[in-house]
C-alpha cells in the first residue's frame, strides 16, 4: 500500500509540474491563431481631394489621393469608382486618376471609395463625391437632332495621307431659341479640335449645317468623334450641346466602282472594284441586286468577293446595282454605301 501511494503521488507531481508548461503552450497556440485572423477593427478611410476637371471637349479627368490618415498594413488598397451622371457606370481600379470621354452638356458627377483589393472580408470606406454642373443656358435654346456622317475620298496631292475624310453635320434650331440665334460647331478627334468654316443656313440665316471638306479624322477610325455646338443671341443665353459619335457608325462608305456586267448564253457575269477606301479589298462585304424586268422581281446576292456569276433567263433585260459595307472582320458593323448606278444588260423588256 505504501509503494502504491508513492507511485500515485509521483504521477500527481508529474501532472502538476507539466500543467504550467502545457498551459503556456496552449496560450501560445491561442495567440498564434489570433494573429492569423484578420483584424476586424481595421477601417478603410475614404480618398481625399477628389476632383473632376473638364480637360477638353467631351473629356474629363477624375483624380483623387489616398487618405493620409489611413492606417498602414499589408492589405492592398484599391478604389471603386461610380459614375452617377450623365450615364451610370462603375469600375474598380488601383490607379488614382482616369480620363473619360463623355458628354458634358448635362453635367457630370461621380463618387469614389476605398476598397480592399485582395481581402473581401473588410468593409469598403464611405463614398466621396464631386460634380461638374451643367453649363448655363436657357432651356430649349440648344440644338436638337444633331446628325453627322463622314466620307473618304482619294487625295492625289499627298503620299503621306492618300485618303482624306470629310465631315458633314446637320441639326435643328432649339424650339425656344430667339430668331437672332447663331450656332457654332466644333469637332474633336483625339487631340485635334477644329471649328466649322462652311455653314448652311435656314431662312432666318441661322446656321443649321456644317461641312468640313478635309479633317484630321483617320479614314480607318475605330474610336469616337466629339461634336460640340454652342451659340449666341442678344435675347437669351444659348445652351451648348455635345454628342459622341462612334466613327464606324457614321462612316458613309463609297459605292463600289466600275461595275460591269456581261451575258453569255444563260450565264450572267458581274464584276466591280472595291470602293475608294483606306481599307484593303478583303475588308468589304457586298450586296448585288439583280432586277429581272420581264418577270418584275428582284434577286439579291450577298458576296465577299468582287465577282458574281449566276444563271439567268437569256431573253430578259436586267438592271444591276451593287453596294458595299466594311466587313466586321476589319471594323465594327457600320453603314452600307449607296447603291451603285444601275447598269442594263440583256434583251428588251
Amino acid at each position: 500500500m505504501v509503494i502504491r501511494n508513492e507511485r500515485i503521488n509521483r504521477r500527481r507531481q508529474v501532472v502538476i509540474i507539466m500543467a504550467p508548461e502545457l498551459l503556456i503552450l496552449l496560450g501560445a497556440a491561442v495567440i498564434l491563431q489570433a494573429d492569423l485572423l484578420p483584424d476586424k477593427k481595421f477601417l478603410l478611410l475614404p480618398p481625399v481631394n477628389f476632383t473632376i476637371k473638364a480637360v477638353n471637349l467631351a473629356q474629363v479627368l477624375l483624380r483623387w489621393e489616398p487618405n493620409p490618415d489611413q492606417e498602414q498594413s499589408n492589405i492592398q488598397l484599391g478604389y471603386h469608382v461610380k459614375i452617377n451622371a450623365p450615364q451610370e457606370e462603375d469600375y474598380e481600379t488601383r490607379n488614382t486618376e482616369r480620363n473619360l470621354i463623355t458628354i458634358l452638356h448635362k453635367g457630370f458627377s461621380a463618387s469614389v471609395r476605398t476598397v480592399p483589393w485582395n481581402d473581401h472580408s473588410l468593409q469598403a470606406s464611405s463614398w466621396v463625391s464631386a460634380e461638374l454642373k451643367a453649363p448655363i443656358g436657357s432651356p430649349g435654346t440648344e440644338i436638337v437632332n444633331l446628325t453627322c456622317t463622314t466620307n473618304t475620298k482619294a487625295d492625289n496631292y499627298t503620299h503621306l495621307r492618300p485618303y482624306q475624310v470629310s465631315l458633314h453635320c446637320t441639326w435643328l434650331v432649339g424650339k425656344d431659341a430667339p430668331d437672332d440665334t447663331q450656332y457654332f460647331l466644333y469637332y474633336r478627334y483625339r487631340s485635334w479640335i477644329e471649328e466649322c468654316q462652311e455653314y448652311s443656313k435656314d431662312v432666318l440665316q441661322r446656321n443649321v449645317a456644317c461641312w468640313f471638306p478635309r479633317t484630321f479624322i483617320n479614314s480607318k477610325g475605330r474610336d469616337y468623334l466629339a461634336v460640340y455646338v454652342n451659340g449666341s443671341s442678344k435675347g437669351a443665353a444659348i445652351k451648348p450641346f455635345d454628342q459622341l459619335f462612334a466613327l464606324h457608325a457614321i462612316d458613309r462608305v463609297n459605292s463600289p466602282a466600275n461595275v460591269t456586267a456581261e451575258i453569255k448564253g444563260t450565264c450572267l457575269s458581274i464584276h466591280w472594284e472595291k470602293p475608294v477606301s483606306a481599307f484593303p479589298s478583303h475588308c468589304f462585304d457586298y450586296e448585288v441586286k439583280i432586277y429581272n424586268a420581264k418577270k418584275g422581281y428582284f434577286q439579291t446576292e450577298k458576296m465577299t468577293t468582287n465577282t458574281l456569276i449566276t444563271i439567268i433567263d437569256d431573253v430578259s433585260k436586267y438592271y444591276i446595282q451593287v453596294r458595299a459595307a466594311v466587313s466586321p472582320v476589319c471594323r465594327a458593323t457600320g453603314l452600307w454605301s449607296e447603291w451603285s448606278r444601275p447598269i442594263y444588260v440583256g434583251g428588251t423588256s
